[in-house]
């Protein structure tokens, strides 16, 4: 009697209601990958005799297969949230020299400033000063502060009233607003990260020269002397008349004391780049003034753009790469092994993993402060639920008409 064939029709059926039902769990997990049941047929004897018309003895589950294509991608509050616009899988360390791929990115800092995921597993990429390697290292960010650098130069943009003249007021003193024409300010700092309010005086002292005078903390420390002399300008107003002008291009500030017993570290040069400067028939003005430079800086945040490059930004402005992180790719991502936890492991099927940088070759590129999420279409699968309760109930009526087709054949007597 044909029991077999129901049977493995009910046997069937509750391993896709399963999948399914899995799928329907996973509704809500950010980088989960729906799957579906794949049936072969089954027959008795593989080669049949000319113009056989064999009965088939049921269906058996051939494999389940997972479809790797794209989840919608939610935007959140985390700066450290990773979503994968295209292909790829990020890749953890799982520890013992194993490795996880995933596209849950879902992550966080741990205590020793590694970025993790949920399960604790090391997010991989490239080292800072090694973004053109491809050897992938658990990505650590510096914890402590950015070292403070010295200002060593300061670039400059601005526009000289060509319509004034010398100031009433000679020789030029700061504390006197009537002895120079204009004046602007900045901050440099010494090797200590110390900040130094640099003051910039402009003098005029003929048609088309300029003097410009400096002082640190309110203080003269060049002596009543410019910084730069007869600065010439072009008479049409476009720029530097550099045949003619007596630029120094640079000066050095010395120690100024701090009124604590303190003074801050003497700075040896600094460029002064005044290449911008014009001369035109208009109020002065400073486009740009730009010291290079810094204090100590601790960290404050994290920020990694979509090819993937970490950068660290510190309490001072200044911002740091941290390095770089690198994606997976795989020939045959349908031959992964999931290992649950949002996580699959490389396998002969699927192939060597192909490390490439975001945005490179075929590799998807990076959306910080997002996440992507399961790519299980909700109303798909309860259509496919109700199907697969009609077809275990069409499988279990086949059994229940064949027991009463053998009820029948034991009571003939």
């Amino acid at each position: 009697m044909a029991f077999q064939q129901g049977l493995s029709g009910l046997n069937a059926t509750s391993k896709n209601l399963s999948i399914i039902g899995n799928n329907i769990a996973n509704a809500n997990t950010y980088g989960a990958k729906a799957s579906r049941a794949e049936f072969a047929d089954m027959y008795a004897n593989a080669i049949n005799g000319a113009g056989g018309s064999p009965i088939g003895i049921g269906v058996n589950l051939a494999s389940v297969t997972q479809r790797f294509t794209q989840g919608n991608i939610t935007t959140t509050e985390s700066g450290l949230d990773l979503a994968i616009n295209g292909n790829g899988f990020f890749m953890l360390d799982a520890g013992n020299g194993s490795r996880v791929y995933s596209r849950n990115g879902q992550l966080q800092l741990n205590e020793a400033g590694f970025i993790v995921n949920s399960a604790g597993q090391k997010l991989l990429g490239l080292a800072q000063g090694n973004t053109n390697g491809t050897d992938p290292v658990p990505v650590r960010l510096p914890t402590g502060g950015i070292q403070p650098q010295q200002t060593t130069s300061i670039e400059m943009e601005m526009n000289l009233d060509s319509r004034v003249g010398p100031p009433a007021t000679t020789p030029f003193d700061f504390t006197d607003s009537t002895s120079y024409n204009n004046a602007t300010s900045t901050t440099v700092y010494d090797s200590n990260g110390r900040e130094i309010s640099l003051a910039l005086y402009y003098v005029n002292v003929a048609p088309n020269v300029w003097d410009v005078y400096a002082t640190a903390n309110g203080t003269d420390f060049n002596a009543g002397a410019p910084i730069v002399d007869d600065l010439t300008m072009l008479s049409d107003g476009s720029g530097i008349d550099t045949g003619v002008s007596a630029l120094l291009n640079s000066f050095a500030i010395p120690a100024i004391p701090l009124g604590n017993g303190n003074s801050t570290e003497p700075i040896a040069n600094i460029d002064l780049d005044l290449t911008g400067a014009t001369q035109y028939g208009s109020p002065f003005g400073v486009t740009n003034l730009n010291p290079d430079g810094y204090a100590y800086g601790t960290l404050i945040g994290v920020n990694i753009d979509k090819n993937g490059i970490i950068k660290a930004t510190y309490s001072n402005g200044e911002s740091q790469e941290a390095g770089q992180l690198l994606l997976a790719n795989f020939r045959n991502p349908q031959g992964l092994q999931p290992l649950g936890g949002n996580g699959w492991a490389e396998t002969y099927a699927s192939g060597n993993p192909l490390r490439t940088k975001p945005g490179e070759g075929n590799a998807g590129l990076l959306q910080s402060g997002a996440l992507e999420e399961s790519n299980v279409d909700l109303t798909a699968e309860l259509v496919s639920m109700i199907t697969a309760q009609r077809s275990y109930q069409a499988n279990a009526q086949s059994i229940k008409t064949e027991d009463q087709v053998l009820q029948t054949l034991v009571n003939l007597r």
